[in-house]
């Protein structure tokens, strides 16, 4: 599988860090957004909103971080990170929806603000952040992982903006059982840290 990737995007590390976790060999390709490759003729010819990740596997051309991690997940043979039960789908769905939504509009976008400039409203982002940190907190004092009792692609699309939600001026070291729960995922076997991640205890 060809991943067109940037190293510092949470979206290209969602796939990566799964692909490290279920032992998925990848060929990165990077993508200078400096110099707008992502504008490119190639590269709106498979993305046309010319955003990254993009994954290629044969004929197959996915955009969108949550939907390449449906698809690395579906074909595996393991069905513990996507398993073929419908209920367990839409449990696992409900999360990459939280990562879509208040995890793209609080800590993803609080970061993009004050790492890249972007011109975005931080206080809409730092509300955002306010509503679904406690939400997780919450849930994760009572759940070791976010869905089905054990690790899943949801973990992947959650982890990778709150692993560098400091970067935005937002604080998770402040919910203990978040913070315990982003440790077990730092502990599962293959894990690849994202380039100024969170120093959490290993």
């Amino acid at each position: 599988m060809k991943l067109y990737d940037l190293d510092v995007s949470g979206n290209c590390y969602k796939a990566r860090l799964f692909a490290a976790l279920a032992g998925i060999p990848l060929d990165l390709r990077p993508v200078d957004l400096m110099k707008q490759e992502h504008h490119s003729a190639v590269f709106t010819g498979l993305n046309p909103f010319q955003e990254v990740p993009v994954l290629i596997d044969g004929d197959s051309v996915i955009r969108d971080s949550q939907a390449i991690l449906v698809y690395m997940a579906g074909g595996l043979p393991d069905r513990r990170w996507w398993p073929d039960n419908h209920a367990a789908q839409a449990e696992i769905v409900a999360w990459l929806s939280v990562a879509a939504s208040e995890i793209r509009n609080g800590p993803n976008a609080a970061r993009l603000i004050k790492k890249f400039g972007v011109d975005l409203d931080l206080p809409t982002a730092l509300r955002w952040s306010e509503k679904v940190l406690p939400i997780l907190n919450k849930h994760l004092d009572a759940h070791e992982w976010l869905a089905l009792g054990h690790p899943t692609i949801a973990d992947c699309a959650i982890f990778p903006y709150l692993s560098v939600a400091h970067e935005g001026g937002i604080d998770v070291t402040a919910f203990p059982a978040l913070l315990g729960w982003m440790t077990r995922v730092t502990q599962l076997p293959g894990f690849i840290p994202m380039p100024n991640m969170l120093m959490l205890p290993r």
